[in-house]
């Protein structure tokens, strides 16, 4: 199972470590323990307290974290029963090397340009028996926002293609109108997350979006329910990770 749904409703949502007041009580409101990112200083600082920049969830109970900032998780998340484990590859500041966590994933398949991905989190990809599914773009998970177990939706073609011929269904929209300080634009996977099987939370508003109304029929022909986090234009915050405490 695609461990970024969680199983029943997650009570942990793992979040970019600069999110507004707004966006943070709007998640505390749905029940979740908000855990705020550190800042990862190797990497750019656009995308410096992105949680899918800095670990990746292997399962539903276990994440890998990059060695740059694992004590600080270290303190947090194992008292909340998720096991962790500690990336070999150290982030930097230039692509791709700070790639090697940011892995998409949909039922059976990881999504990623495997020649950057850390070693340690392939063979524990490989360990979940997953079909590995190369791709150019090393941004993976912040180009897929995952709807459910076998769909997504993307703006970067070429992932669109090759996971629409495996028979995933997965809505191709307009790239950009998505926001990013300090880059040109943000992704859409970057904006949102899943609270259950049947709901998910996005950044912002949809308004600004030229694929709003393509978007909204997505999720709902996927019976998913969309929750605003906050009525300002989409902002990239590296997606929301939910998970179950133990």
């Amino acid at each position: 199972m695609n461990p970024f749904i969680p199983m029943g409703k997650g009570n942990i949502a793992i979040v970019d470590g600069r999110i507004s007041v707004e966006i943070e009580n709007n998640l505390k409101r749905l029940g979740l323990k908000v855990v705020k990112t550190a800042e990862c200083k190797e990497v750019h600082e656009s995308i410096s307290y992105h949680p899918d920049i800095v670990m990746h969830p292997i399962n539903h109970s276990t994440l890998m974290i990059a060695p740059n900032v694992f004590d600080y998780y270290g303190e947090r998340l194992k008292k909340m029963g998720i096991k962790l484990i500690k990336g070999e590859k150290y982030l930097d500041c230039k692509y791709p090397d700070d790639i090697a966590y940011n892995v998409g994933r949909l039922q059976n398949i990881a999504i990623h340009n495997f020649k950057y991905t850390d070693e340690k989190l392939k063979y524990y990809l490989q360990k979940e028996n997953l079909k590995f599914i190369n791709v150019s773009q090393g941004y993976s998970k912040c180009s897929l926002a995952i709807v459910g177990e076998y769909s997504a939706i993307t703006s970067d073609y070429p992932i669109y293609r090759k996971l629409t011929m495996l028979g995933y269904d997965i809505l191709l929209i307009e790239p950009k109108y998505i926001n990013l300080p300090g880059q040109k634009y943000g992704f859409i996977g970057g904006t949102n997350g899943n609270i259950s099987k049947h709901k998910s939370v996005i950044s912002g508003s949809l308004n600004e979006h030229p694929d709003k109304n393509q978007i909204l029929k997505f999720f709902n022909k996927k019976n998913v329910e969309l929750i605003y986090l906050s009525q300002k234009p989409l902002l990239d915050i590296g997606t929301i990770i939910t998970l179950n405490s133990h």
